[in-house]
């Protein structure tokens, strides 16, 4: 039959023979399917077309999904071509994308001539209307998109490191994103009088196959929305895409028209939405690629992204002279999770919504940018840095209710109550981050105290809660505005890398909007390194005599009844870590409401008490009972026993602020101690040497001691 010179009668015989194999008793389904090969081809060979091609077809029913791809390709290859030639456009493009979508065993020459046949076919037929038709590549790995809300942050500049906040080039974490959960939901229960409201839901920047997308997210007027869309080239050839654009459908408020940059004129578009076209995009073979796209919304309403329009050509076609460019898209298409409550949920396959490519575009919202100036990423444990935070309103709508909460509330303060009207003297700490070199992060007093003790508010220092309303001029920070408030750091008391995460809170000045509030993320990661080791022991004195035993000789020795003893021993356990040359101890202060430190009896001669590493100090303080404070007053005493030339205000910002802070952290408050034999609780101020790039420069820091029960007897004196 195949031998025969006349091509019409061998296809006749071959196609009679394809049926009789079919038509057996036990059919022959693969001897049919190459027997109509056969006479296909010899159909062709004579001219007769149609006959070619009903032969493929009847073929391609039993290759199909058999996993013969090599001889699937040659079918519908021939298909293609044939149904071309017979003027069937939609058929051959058809038969064309089929090879070009699946995996193939085809090499990259086959695989370039397949697309160049793709290309001129839907050139020729498909891609001569206006609108866009479907491409079969790049495959579009549509779960995988992601949808970004909001403009990108401005990079650090100088010194300034901007806040993280949150990108695509994120990792997505859940344990993470529970923890910024809960900060949001402490800042949304703090703006409502302490009650979150039954609709909280939290603020989700980013959304993408892991995220809650039941709800159409809300957009801003006049601020981007970025989609990053995942691209894969499934051919061993390099496609060369070219104005990449999101495609859209659009319905503004108050207006039932339905617009769409597809149909609509580009001028009417563009008056409602501004589209972002990259001009050029490589795919190379076998590459998966993200592509991201930003739409900034003019009108408010609500919008649909419905897919991806670009123009695809063949990467080798323009060094070969014409270039095969067709203009084609591909929907979007995100299936939800699939439900599994109900019977027919399980006994059927359902998806839920995802609504993330779906957002409403609501009135402007302010848009609050930081800032953090001169912000260290290391320190000494317990050491005390001032920082600087600068707010900038980038919007054209007020903001208000500025807030903030942290992971480490013991790690920061903008200061207290107490700070502006405890002392008249200014402090040391400059204004301006510029003139901040050699400044003291303390408020420091020269000469001895002038006072032996100050009453102190608990409440001037503790906040409600753990978060912290911001203070501002007039409380609204203005359209284009910024202002600059200092920040002081203490270095956490574990040794370590810590992450230390804020979340800001601020409201539109602007009511009744859809978008309540919104909130702005910082991390940062924290090195701290050891520094001084402090332990104190309580003890009754004995009697006039003790002081002699113990090797002690107070300067004068203070008539009255006995009192208490306190022994602190410092010891330096920094391994010359960061630099560090030696500690200083500069002043040790208390604070309590029944006791307070009244004097040191072994005062150094060198008026500053210096530790190398590894050394150790022994100091003893004299402690007498306080005046007890009016009946119902929450009043600390305060008290100073500077060792140096220069004292520091324990009482007031940020020496206090620390102190009350990490008290409060505590298994139980400073009150409940109010029944114990001793309520003490010491300040150990020191300052360390450290050389950076053959410069000196003094770090200073705090670490706190809780004294409740007295010893039986005092600890023997080291020789």
């Amino acid at each position: 039959m195949t031998s025969e010179d006349s091509d019409l009668r061998s296809a006749l015989l071959l196609e009679q023979a394809a049926h009789c194999f079919v038509n057996m008793r036990i059919p022959m389904v693969r001897k049919f399917a190459f027997h109509m090969i056969l006479a296909g081809h010899r159909f062709s060979k004579a001219g007769q077309r149609r006959h070619a091609l009903r032969c493929y077809c009847h073929a391609m029913q039993v290759y199909q999904g058999r996993g013969w791809s090599l001889a699937e390709d040659h079918i519908n290859f021939t298909i293609g071509r044939q149904s071309f030639t017979l003027q069937q456009a939609d058929r051959a493009v058809e038969a064309f994308r089929v090879i070009l979508e699946k995996e193939s065993q085809q090499t990259a020459t086959q695989q370039g001539a397949f697309l160049r046949e793709y290309l001129y076919v839907f050139k020729s037929g498909v891609g001569g209307t206006e609108t866009r038709s479907d491409l079969p590549l790049p495959c579009i790995q549509s779960p995988a998109t992601r949808v970004y809300f909001g403009p990108e942050r401005r990079p650090a500049e100088g010194e300034k490191q901007a806040a993280t906040h949150v990108s695509l080039d994120q990792e997505y974490d859940q344990d993470n994103a529970s923890m910024w959960c809960q900060l949001e939901l402490q800042l949304v229960s703090a703006a409502n009088r302490g009650v979150a409201p039954g609709t909280f839901q939290p603020t989700q920047y980013c959304l993408h196959s892991q995220t809650d997308n039941l709800r159409r997210p809300l957009a801003v007027l006049q601020e981007p929305i970025t989609v990053e869309v995942v691209l894969r080239n499934p051919l061993k050839v390099a496609l060369c895409l070219s104005e990449l654009t999101l495609l859209w459908r659009f319905t503004a408020d108050g207006d039932s028209t339905v617009l769409s940059n597809e149909d609509a004129p580009a001028a009417l578009a563009e008056e409602v939405m501004t589209n972002e076209v990259i001009a050029d995009f490589p795919l190379g073979p076998e590459e998966t690629k993200v592509a991201r796209l930003k739409l900034v919304p003019r009108r408010t309403g609500q919008l649909s992204v419905t897919g991806l329009g670009y123009s695809l050509s063949a990467a080798g076609d323009s060094a070969e002279g014409e270039v095969l460019l067709v203009q084609g898209k591909q929907e979007l298409n995100i299936q939800g999770p699939r439900l599994n409550q109900t019977k027919e949920d399980k006994m059927s396959v359902r998806h839920g919504r995802d609504e993330r490519l779906h957002p409403i575009v609501t009135a402007p919202m302010p848009l609050l940018e930081v800032f953090f100036l001169r912000f260290p990423s290391a320190l000494l444990c317990g050491e005390i840095r001032k920082a600087y935070i600068e707010f900038c309103n980038m919007s054209s709508v007020g903001l208000c209710s500025l807030r903030v909460v942290s992971t480490h509330p013991t790690f920061f303060t903008f200061g207290s109550t107490s700070s502006s009207s405890s002392s008249s003297s200014s402090p040391v700490t400059p204004l301006t981050p510029g003139s901040a070199e050699n400044c003291s992060a303390y408020k420091t007093v020269t000469g001895d105290a002038q006072q032996p003790h100050v009453l102190v508010s608990a409440q001037d220092f503790l906040q409600p809660s753990s978060v912290i309303s911001i203070p501002m001029e007039g409380g609204v920070l203005g359209p284009g505005q910024s202002m600059q408030l200092p920040l002081w750091l203490r270095g956490p008391d574990k040794e370590g890398v810590h992450e230390i995460n804020f979340l800001f809170y601020y409201e539109s000045t602007e009511k009744g909007g859809k978008i309540s509030h919104r909130v702005l993320r910082h991390s940062v990661f924290i090195c701290s390194s050891r520094s001084l080791s402090v332990t104190a022991t309580p003890c009754h004195t004995l009697g006039p005599a003790l002081g002699p035993a113990l090797g002690l000789t107070p300067p004068d020795p203070q008539p009255g009844p006995s009192g208490t003893l306190v022994f602190v021993d410092v010891e330096n356990i920094n391994l010359s870590e960061a630099g560090v040359r030696e500690f200083h101890i500069v002043q040790v202060s208390s604070c309590g409401q029944r006791w307070r430190l009244h004097s040191c009896i072994n005062p150094s001669n060198h008026k500053e008490w210096r530790l190398s590493s590894r050394e150790r100090a022994k100091l003893c303080f004299r402690a007498e009972q306080c005046r007890p404070p009016p009946e119902g007053a929450d009043k600390y005493t305060f008290a100073d026993l500077n060792l140096s030339s220069e004292r520091v205000v324990s009482s007031v910002t940020p020496c206090g602020d620390f102190f009350f802070r990490c008290c409060e952290t505590q298994s139980q408050s400073l009150t409940e101690h109010a029944s114990t034999e001793l309520d003490l609780h010491l300040i150990v101020i020191w300052k360390a040497f450290v050389v950076e790039d053959n410069k000196q420069l003094i770090l200073e820091g705090q670490l706190h001691v809780a004294l409740q029960n007295v010893g039986q007897k005092p600890p023997s004196r080291r020789t």
